[in-house]
């Protein structure tokens, strides 16, 4: 017997994906119903090979549905996302709006899916940002080795983080640098395409941006409350893959070696790191993998204990859809089994 699944925002890209990813990796599912706005009604999304008629979340009845994938955005997961969980569903949620609450589950699977027992208290799981899911990956396998004290990350996000939107302007900007058109910006508040944007999401009073706040009290919470960390988020014109310059400082000591090896051994960390030319990854490579990798692994001789390492992952996969569905897949293994 299998499971009753809603994904809402099916039409955008990390929808798309998640949809991907269920038929992809052979999801239980009885049926899967697709969900956007009133103005995506009568679209249609791909579940595999099968064609899914798009409906409306306003006026949607989540009663029999096991599982709701959201990512359509804070606004609307504020309103949806209880009603869907009054109704019964297991809410896996993709925006910011329930990641900081004491009583929702913030989970990444390889780092600490015990969490999700805590799913009943609201019926309500929160996937992380992008770009937290990624590094907590690579700084699972380190931490358990020789406990991080701090962590200093740089991050070179593309543009489909910010949506479909945003991937038009970097393709219709270079393609008007190249004809010697106006450029013109509608996403961002400087030209993406030929630049680097260091600026994700709205200024705080301290001076960070709440993409960097969300990777330092995420990790935190998903790790370890007592790890430092501090981020400075850069949008790059990249169309899908996010990239993280990370630089560690442990407790104890850890060679190079010794992190390699633990990395290896980790669930969804692919290393590749030979010290020649092209013995690395780069986010082009990335795109439509599962695995977090991790090349460029060497001792930061600035700190006592220190590491340096390069982290890339698709940022629609496992910044995103793949975890939601991973953690769907925890749930289904561990809390929600349906008799056969």
């Amino acid at each position: 017997m299998g499971y009753r699944v809603a994904v809402v925002g099916a039409t955008g890209n990390v929808g798309r994906e998640m949809l991907n990813i269920l038929a992809e990796r052979k999801f239980p599912c009885d049926e899967v119903v697709a969900l956007a706005s009133r103005q995506s009604v009568g679209k249609e999304a791909m579940l595999g090979d099968t064609t899914l008629a798009v409906k409306a979340l306003d006026d949607f009845d989540f009663k029999g549905i096991d599982i709701a994938l959201f990512s359509a955005g804070s606004a609307v997961a504020k309103e949806a996302a209880p009603r869907a969980a009054k109704a019964g569903a297991v809410v896996i949620d993709n925006s910011s709006c329930f990641r900081m609450e004491p009583d929702v589950p913030l989970i990444v699977p390889e780092v600490n899916a015990g969490a999700a027992a805590g799913y009943a208290k609201r019926n309500i799981i929160a996937n992380p940002n992008c770009s937290t899911a990624q590094l907590v990956v690579a700084l699972k396998p380190l931490h358990d080795a020789a406990v991080i004290k701090r962590v200093v990350v740089a991050t070179y996000q593309s543009v489909s983080g910010a949506g479909h939107v945003a991937m038009d302007e970097l393709f219709e900007q270079t393609r008007a640098i190249f004809v010697n058109d106006p450029i013109e910006k509608k996403k961002f508040t400087k030209q993406i395409a030929f630049n680097v944007i260091p600026h994700i999401d709205v200024f705080m009073p301290d001076g960070a941006t709440k993409e960097e706040w969300k990777m330092v009290v995420e990790t935190r919470k998903i790790l370890d409350p007592a790890i430092e960390v501090i981020a400075t988020c850069v949008r790059v014109p990249v169309f899908v893959g996010h990239s993280e310059a990370v630089h560690l400082e442990f407790k104890k000591p850890l060679s190079a070696a010794e992190a390699r090896e633990a990395l290896r051994q980790a669930p969804g960390v692919m290393v590749i790191d030979k010290r020649e030319d092209g013995g690395y990854i780069t986010p082009l490579e990335c795109v439509g993998e599962y695995a977090t990798y991790v090349s460029r692994i060497r001792e930061d001789k600035t700190v006592k204990h220190g590491l340096a390492l390069w982290v890339v992952s698709d940022n629609l996969r496992k910044g995103a859809a793949l975890n939601a569905v991973q953690i769907a897949e925890v749930l289904i293994n561990k809390h929600l089994k349906k008799a056969a």
